[in-house]
């Protein structure tokens, strides 16, 4: 079905017609040429997908009450509908599969859409969307996953390893548990696993694993009481009680280094949930009940933001602003450094509790390159905003669920 979409402002081309025929260090075509004598594919091609020149984004949307679940093409404005998940609990992503979980387990989607980073180019890509199947593990379990493999981490610390390429087949193929518990969830990082574990009775300690779960490293980071976390194009980001522990790959050593907030900070106002741009070095996090918390992690600095009651917040990194929305219904800007509300829009939702309970979570922003996605449940909607524009609106997206649970795939 496609969504009904209204725009203030002239629409600009949301679908590229060609393909992307250069780009590539080797100079190599994105597909082989027929009859061509070479038999590897060049490079950047992945079978089954076409190649695109823009980014291809979709939103993965759910409703916990009637377990309704929906893909929204952002390039096509069309809608997918995809199977009944009842009793959903949350929804996350690693970019590309979208993992709804469950009271018994968490239920994979495909949601057809991914970038492939090589540093000086970028690959965007399109596929079928498609249902993989069932990970274990109900409340309380993390899943991570980059381009090579998936973590689960259950409520107990115990952790497994999937293939992703068995989930690229469509399958969730066989995994390889992982010995000994973990204080929080197993990051995977290339070839390496990061992880934090404890050997005894104190703080958390950063360790590097391969993939069968054989210590490589062990740094000299600790960390008091891990909650949250985040992978930025710096390094592994752990939410610690007295800041962030970030572990690095430098030079094919692992180093991990402290980032303190600078003054105590009680246990209800600490950041234990970030949200930021993937790829991006800016996180963000609730800072208690009227503030958010920006680190930047190039700079190992922590900013605390006054806004107001907060009900969600998120950036598209350096030179962005922060964008919060508040309990009364608005989207508001905010410049990082100095504090100050550059732009705010109309109450887009109604006023909002800022501590949602039951099968009502929170709304959420989503951030890509160019644009940011809020979704409002009550109004069986999306917006889309123009976050280098004084928060214009730039798309309303009108669906025919509740979409209380957002997620965006294909950066």
């Amino acid at each position: 079905m496609r969504v009904r979409i209204r725009t203030t402002s002239p629409p600009s081309v949301l679908l590229a017609v060609a393909l992307l025929a250069a780009g590539c260090a080797s100079g190599d075509p994105t597909r082989p040429t027929p009859g061509s004598a070479a038999s590897a594919a060049p490079h950047g091609y992945v079978e089954g997908a076409t190649e695109a020149a823009e980014q291809q984004s979709r939103l993965l949307l759910g409703d916990p009450r009637t377990g309704e679940t929906r893909v929204l093409d952002l390039t096509t404005g069309r809608t997918h509908g995809t199977a009944r998940r009842t009793g959903v609990t949350g929804l996350t992503t690693d970019g590309r599969f979208g993992y709804f979980h469950g009271p018994q387990g968490t239920h994979v989607l495909d949601g057809g859409t991914w970038t492939v980073d090589h540093g000086d180019h970028v690959h965007y890509y399109r596929a079928t969307i498609r249902d993989v199947g069932e990970l274990p593990g109900g409340p309380g379990t993390h899943i991570r996953g980059d381009s090579g493999t998936t973590v689960v981490t259950g409520p107990g610390g115990q952790a497994s390893v999937y293939r992703r390429a068995d989930l690229e087949q469509g399958t969730i193929g066989r995994s390889v548990g992982l010995p000994g518990t973990y204080a929080g969830p197993v990051v995977p990082d290339g070839e390496r696993l990061i992880a934090l574990t404890r050997d005894g009775g104190g703080p958390a300690r950063a360790v590097v694993l391969d993939r069968d779960g054989k210590r490589v490293a062990v740094t000299h980071g600790t960390c008091e009481d891990p909650r949250g976390d985040a992978v930025t194009r710096r390094g592994v980001v752990f939410g610690c009680a007295d800041g962030a522990l970030l572990v690095t790959d430098t030079d094919g050593g692992y180093t991990a280094e402290r980032i303190p907030y600078g003054d105590d900070v009680p246990e209800d106002e600490r950041a234990t949930a970030f949200r930021h741009r993937p790829g991006g070095t800016v996180l963000t996090a609730p800072a208690g009940k009227n503030a958010v918390w920006v680190l930047e992690v190039t700079g190992r600095a922590w900013t605390r933001v006054g806004t107001g009651p907060v009900v969600a917040a998120n950036t598209a990194g350096e030179g962005a602003p922060l964008l919060v929305l508040q309990a009364d219904g608005a989207l508001h800007g905010y410049d990082i450094a100095t504090g100050k509300e550059t732009a705010v829009t109309a109450p887009l939702l109604n006023r909002l509790p800022q501590a949602p309970a039951g099968r009502n979570p929170a709304p959420v922003i989503e951030v890509d390159r160019s644009r940011a996605y809020l979704n409002d449940p009550q109004g069986k909607r999306v917006y889309e905003i123009d976050y280098n524009d004084g928060l214009r609106v730039a798309r309303t997206l009108e669906l025919d669920i509740r979409p209380s649970l957002m997620a965006e795939t294909g950066r």
